[in-house]
């Protein structure tokens, strides 16, 4: 089949997901989803959305979705921007304003998506390297870049920058786009989004999937100012012009406005993250400070693609990379309470 293909096919090398295997009494510690379901009020949205409109186009602009974004923020709607999950408002965003002359500047450690992106769309690309502990130096972003996109919190290390740096970068390279990946703000990390009004080169990206427990919909949003939007629209009414469908949009209006059911499983998240760091750190793992929904660790005297197999045969499956710098960490999903102290006992076997 592949004779069929274009030269830009033949040359790429598609993003790995996590994977979703079918097995029964599974803890399932490598995708990051949320351990928790989402909340009664979304389901109950999505319940009353399926009825005989369904027949009918969802509205092209997401006004209702957009409404209840910008409400949450408290900014104008014209500031948002919504789309099937983050990952295809990050692929326009490689489309219409991370493509120029300049290299597109990204973490050398980061989420894998990002070269995907770059394949696909013949973008330059220049890796900036972390430091040593995994932080990201902002200050360090040549000043030759032709735009700049970084996570925070980055993926898979969970360390952060701060809005400080953030905004120092926006005023030093004002006419360069700065994509700011949020998928894992909401778990400690503090969101860029008061930052819009002030950088027209700031574009700030999120999803559903992970604090609001929605992965399952694929509902992303971006906040910037309308300018750098516009581009997103361009690309996006190019390819689809509906984009979020109608139970996805009532089910996420319905995540955005439960905030007391939002903030109960975020503070349960948090919690547990804070219980299994200090565990791993007894058992003699060096645990990066996560402030994501993660964390990212390894045992300095045991193989971590080793450590992965033995909880696997346990029915346990973290995630391990194996890429230069880090193909001795594993990146760890924080599960229910239950779930990490399932893990812990495992490793405690193990390293017995």
């Amino acid at each position: 089949m592949s004779r069929f293909w274009s030269k830009v096919v033949h040359g790429l090398t598609p993003y790995t997901p996590g994977e979703q295997p079918k097995l029964a009494n599974l803890i399932k510690l490598n995708t990051n989803e949320c351990p928790y379901p989402p909340s009664e009020k979304v389901l109950q949205a999505i319940s009353q959305a399926v009825n005989g409109a369904l027949r009918l186009y969802p509205d092209p602009d997401s006004a209702a979705l957009r409404q209840a974004i910008a409400d949450y923020y408290g900014i104008g709607r014209d500031h948002v921007f919504a789309g099937n999950g983050s990952d295809e408002i990050l692929a326009f965003a490689f489309q219409a304003l991370l493509n120029h002359e300049g290299p597109l500047v990204y973490p050398d450690i980061t989420y894998s998506f990002y070269p995907v992106y770059c394949q696909l769309n013949g973008i330059r690309a220049k890796h900036l390297a972390l430091e040593d502990d995994f932080s990201l130096d902002l200050s360090k972003v040549p000043a030759d870049a032709g735009a700049v996109i970084f996570p925070n919190p980055n993926a898979p290390t969970g360390r952060t920058v701060s809005l400080e740096s953030i905004s120092t970068l926006c005023q030093r390279l004002p006419e360069r786009v700065i994509v700011v990946d949020e998928a894992y703000v909401d778990f400690g990390a503090e969101t860029a989004v008061p930052l819009v009004k002030d950088y027209p080169n700031l574009l700030v990206v999120q999803t559903f999937s992970k604090s609001r427990a929605l992965a399952g919909l694929r509902v992303g949003f971006a906040i910037g100012q309308p300018e750098l939007l516009a581009g997103l629209e361009r690309v996006k009414n190019s390819f689809n012009s509906y984009p979020v469908d109608r139970l996805a949009s009532a089910g996420a209006i319905a995540a955005m406005e439960d905030r007391a059911g939002f903030e109960h499983d975020r503070q349960r998240i948090i919690a547990s993250r804070t219980w299994m760091t200090e565990q791993l750190s007894a058992l003699g793992f060096n645990v990066v400070p996560s402030a994501a929904n993660f964390v990212f660790a390894r045992h300095p005297e045991e193989n971590a693609e080793a450590l992965a197999q033995a909880l696997r045969e346990r029915a346990i499956i973290v995630r391990h990379f194996r890429l230069p710098r880090i193909d001795q960490h594993l990146r760890i999903t924080i599960g229910t309470r239950e779930e990490c102290e399932a893990l812990i006992q495992a490793l405690k076997e193990i390293l017995a």
